[in-house]
């Protein structure tokens, strides 16, 4: 959420309205608002799942209303509501215990049947994104047994709304600046005016996502932490062959350590710029402890068909892990995908004026095809996406995804399926490596064998590529790494290295000197030193 008004318009307002008290009802409807909300079912939360337990009736003589969570509500009011005896305050607080949304519900009902009644502004000063044809996706149905709708973030194309609003808004949501850091900005601007021409940081975001210290490797998947130990030794890679050459390059050799410290997202421009690694080494001449950090980035292997087919509308295809159907991006950034994982295909389109059915085609490293299905494109969409319920552990290795039409190629992509430098965060053993990295049982990744449609796709099957995939299976160790690295390095690049701290290697660059790194100058993040009366500037 961010303000779309000063601190000082927002205490003249409520200084103006103090009496009274905004919340947001949904509004006259009320049996479709108690179907869709689930009032009139049970609800229990149990190991990090809201469960469905049944029907239960709703209280009689009690106008049961609902809207926003989001509410600026008065003291008296409060007061009323935590303190009060009140028959209906107790009733409610019985009733909203075993309930899917609460907080969606419970005020707006107990303002409504009580003495401040007549305090409420059917208002609660916010602007919300809604565009519920992207959002009511059913996208958290493994955590609660319901489908709700939520709202969309913000973008540039947003700001015209935040200065035509009919109504008193002082808030908007929801905002993201992994998605679109650019919209704050332009916010900032506007209620604050703009940051000096030049000043560093402004068009970039950096988000932390792992620490050492506080998340620990239990709280990272096998296949992430296999990502993040791979990462690292590409800085190290990195920075031996940029700096090779140099007088003193024998104090610019590194070595790793045990494990990554942290681990930041960064964006440029609303971009996803890659991962950046915070990781501690050793200078091989000092045999000194250096903190590093390594900035890696992700190549595109997206390829049209060549040469171009006729009215072709797919403009790229990417696969991924964790998509988010709602913002259309992927929350596994950058694609860190292993054997265990369920990855997603989606397509971007064009407009047209006709449909269109595409065939998606999935090819593991060894020519098996894995999965195929149909799709249908509507004539205006933009984005296609579909998980096919593949059998794991997927084959480690480079895995390929055609779509066509008609059988003729509109374009493809190849991604990596990682093999695990980790089991249960500890090194891998090998009769882990031989049950994780083999592949599926009898290489049949769906109950359907696709076997057939080999030559149709002129995919001859490779006894090379099987002997090489069925030997990589059983390593472990260093031949291992070498396998996990050789791999990431075709689709993955260190991008620049810098140093924490002190360097022994002499022309080892400062990440606080950097535009990139996560200690580099970030202005617009900074708070400035609080008022005397205790106000954060």
């Amino acid at each position: 959420m961010s303000p779309l008004r000063t601190n000082e318009l927002l205490v003249a307002f409520l200084s103006k309205y103090r009496n009274m008290n905004f919340i947001k009802s949904h509004g006259r409807d009320n049996a479709r608002f108690i179907r869709k909300q689930g009032l009139d079912r049970l609800f229990l939360e149990c190991d990090t799942h809201m469960w469905r337990l049944g029907d239960r009736k709703i209280p009689e003589g009690i106008a049961v209303d609902g809207g926003s969570d989001w509410f600026l509500l008065n003291r008296p009011f409060v007061d009323y509501v935590v303190n009060s005896k009140d028959e209906l305050v107790s009733s409610m607080k019985s009733f909203y215990a075993y309930t899917l949304l609460p907080a969606e519900s419970f005020f707006h009902t107990i303002l409504e049947n009580s003495a401040h009644c007549e305090t409420m502004v059917d208002n609660n000063l916010r602007l919300t994104n809604w565009n519920r044809k992207l959002g009511c996706k059913c996208q958290y149905k493994h955590i609660v047994d319901w489908c709700g709708c939520s709202p969309n973030d913000f973008k540039t194309s947003d700001l015209p709304r935040f200065q035509q609003a009919s109504r008193p808004t002082f808030f908007a949501r929801k905002f993201e600046a992994s998605v679109s850091q650019e919209i704050i900005n332009q916010l900032d601007s506007y209620l604050f005016g703009s940051h000096p021409s030049g000043t560093p940081g402004l068009q970039a975001y950096w988000e932390n996502i792992y620490e050492h210290e506080t998340d620990g490797p239990a709280s990272l998947s096998d296949s992430t932490l296999s990502h993040y130990h791979a990462f690292a030794r590409m800085g190290l890679s990195r920075a031996a062959s940029s700096l090779q050459g140099h007088p003193n390059d024998n104090s610019c050799r590194f070595m790793s350590t045990s494990h990554p410290v942290s681990v930041h997202l960064y964006f440029l421009s609303d971009k996803f710029q890659g991962y950046l690694l915070r990781h501690v080494a050793i200078n091989r001449a000092s045999t000194q402890l250096e903190s590093l950090e390594t900035w890696v980035t992700s190549k595109d292997h997206y390829t049209p068909a060549s040469p171009p087919q006729p009215n072709n509308r797919l403009q790229h295809v990417q696969v991924g892990a964790d998509w988010d159907p709602k913002e259309r991006i992927f929350r596994n950034w950058g694609g860190l995908l292993g054997p265990r994982d369920e990855p997603v295909a989606v397509q971007r389109w064009s407009r047209s004026q006709s449909n269109l059915t595409a065939t998606v085609v999935w090819i593991d490293p060894t020519n098996v095809i894995a999965a195929t299905y149909d799709i249908l494109v509507d004539a205006s969409a933009e984005v296609t996406h579909y998980r096919p319920p593949l059998s794991p552990p997927l084959r480690p290795g480079v895995w390929t995804l055609r779509v066509l039409h008609h059988w003729n190629l509109l374009g493809q992509t190849s991604f990596i399926m990682a093999p695990l430098e980790f089991h249960r965060q500890q090194p891998i053993q090998q009769e882990d490596t031989l049950r994780l990295h083999s592949g599926p049982p009898k290489n049949s990744y769906m109950e359907q064998s696709f076997h057939g449609l080999n030559p149709v796709l002129r995919l001859p099957v490779s006894l090379g590529a099987v002997e090489e995939a069925e030997a990589n299976a059983g390593l472990t160790g260093v031949p291992l790494r070498r396998w996990l690295d050789r791999l990431l390095e075709g689709h993955w690049s260190a991008a620049d290295v810098c140093s924490m701290g002190p360097s022994v290697c002499p022309i080892m660059q400062r990440c606080k000197l950097t535009p990139w790194s996560s200690a580099s100058p970030d202005p617009k993040s900074e708070l400035s030193p609080p008022r005397e009366d205790g106000r954060i500037r």
